[in-house]
């Protein structure tokens, strides 16, 4: 297999439109908001000093990233594997953050990347609670892109379709982690369900 340069994209792939390139937009608009405040659901892209990258899922309620004004968004970080590679990139690393959230039915997606902060003001915790607790620690981001992708992914990958795939084709992920590992022991699917409702 031979790597292709960046000659070679340009004979591959035509140049953008004059649209797909103004449609990157420098705040929150109108449209960015309503989406973002029906998202449960975006994948936090960040990146570290030694030039690592780091992405991860985070979910919530509908709407649980919060829109503080054009430029601002805020992230409650709920219990999760305490790994924060994410939030080490953040304070140690670019401080870069790229946000691409979904809303399901709908096959477009929303991109928003800025500067991102971290804070545990106790105030700023407990206007953020939900599932009954506060979150651990608030991302801030500093927004300065903001732009909409084209349905495309999704209607190939066909991700909100109602046809599913049986959670038992898959070992529970204790059991993939014991099997990768051979630390801890497997529990199964129901006792994983079980914990991670009691932790949300």
């Amino acid at each position: 297999m031979t790597d292709l340069c960046a000659e070679d994209l340009a004979t591959i792939y035509a140049k953008p439109t004059p649209r797909v390139i103004a449609k990157a937009r420098p705040a929150i608009d109108a449209h960015a908001r309503k989406f973002i405040e029906m998202s449960p659901f975006c994948v936090l892209a960040t990146s570290g000093i030694d030039g690592s990258v780091d992405a991860s899922p985070r979910g919530g309620g509908v709407g649980f990233v919060h829109v503080a004004g054009p430029n601002q968004l805020l992230m409650p970080d709920r219990a999760g594997n305490n790994r924060i590679d994410s939030f080490r990139n953040v304070v140690e690393g670019s401080g870069f953050v790229h946000l691409l959230f979904f809303v399901p039915g709908i096959d477009e997606t929303l991109r928003v990347g800025g500067r991102g902060t971290l804070s545990a003001d106790p105030d700023l915790l407990a206007a953020m609670v939900e599932f009954g607790k506060p979150p651990r620690a608030v991302l801030s981001v500093a927004v300065n892109e903001v732009y909409f992708h084209c349905g495309k992914a999704l209607m190939r990958s066909k991700l909100w379709s109602t046809e599913k795939v049986p959670r038992s084709v898959m070992p529970s992920i204790s059991q993939v982690i014991h099997d990768q590992t051979s630390l801890g022991e497997p529990e199964s699917q129901e006792i994983v369900e079980e914990r991670y409702k009691a932790q949300l």
